[in-house]
C-alpha cells in the first residue's frame, strides 16, 4: 500500500486513502434473503416474503402483530396475529396462550391457543399443537401431535354430494 517515493521525486503509485477501508453492508431484498433462508432449510418461497418478522432463538415477544407477511418463531412469543398470512413455529420456538388466524401454517415446534389456518396446516415430526385448531387442508408427520378441539373448516371432496340427475 505504501512505497518509498522514486529517487525522481515523482508521486507513488499508491496513495493511502485518508478513510479506512470499511466492510460492504449486506443488501436487502429478494437475493439477499435467499441465502439466510437456504441455510436455514426454509423454502425458497418464504425467503420471497415481503414483510417478515423473526423472533429469535431465546428471545420473547408479546403483544399484537399486524400487516406481517411471514412470522417466523424462533424463541417464544404469546401474541394475537392480525392480517399475517403465514406462519412457521421451528423446532426452539414456543406460541403460547396466543390466536392466530393466517393462510398457512408450518409447525415444527410448540403452538398453545387458537389456531385458524385457512389453506394448509402443516405440523412436522417435532411438533406439537395444543388448543382450538381449525385447519382447511392438514398434514401431520410421524410423530407430530394434535390435542384440543379440532375441526375442519370446508369439505373439499365435492364426491361427497350426489350429482344432479339429468332430465330426460
Amino acid at each position: 500500500m505504501f512505497r518509498k517515493k522514486d529517487q525522481d521525486g515523482s508521486t507513488p503509485e499508491a496513495t493511502p486513502s485518508p478513510r479506512p477501508a470499511t466492510t460492504p453492508m449486506p443488501t436487502r431484498g429478494p437475493a439477499a434473503a435467499a441465502a439466510p433462508a437456504a441455510a436455514a432449510g426454509r423454502p425458497a418461497a418464504d425467503a420471497s416474503a415481503g414483510k417478515r418478522l423473526i423472533v429469535g432463538e431465546g428471545l420473547s415477544l408479546s403483544g399484537d402483530i399486524t400487516a406481517c407477511d411471514l412470522l417466523i418463531v424462533e424463541g417464544s412469543v404469546h401474541v394475537t396475529l392480525n392480517d399475517t398470512p403465514a406462519i412457521e413455529i421451528a423446532e426452539t420456538g414456543r406460541f403460547t396462550n396466543g390466536k392466530a388466524s393466517v393462510e398457512e401454517a408450518t409447525i415444527s415446534g410448540i403452538y398453545q391457543g387458537e389456531l385458524t389456518v385457512r389453506g394448509r396446516l402443516l405440523v412436522r415430526g417435532t411438533g406439537r399443537v395444543d388448543g382450538s385448531i381449525r385447519y382447511g387442508e392438514l398434514e401431520v408427520e410421524r410423530g407430530g401431535r394434535l390435542a384440543g378441539s379440532i375441526e375442519i373448516l370446508s369439505e373439499s371432496t365435492p364426491a361427497s354430494t350426489p350429482a344432479p340427475t339429468p332430465a330426460v
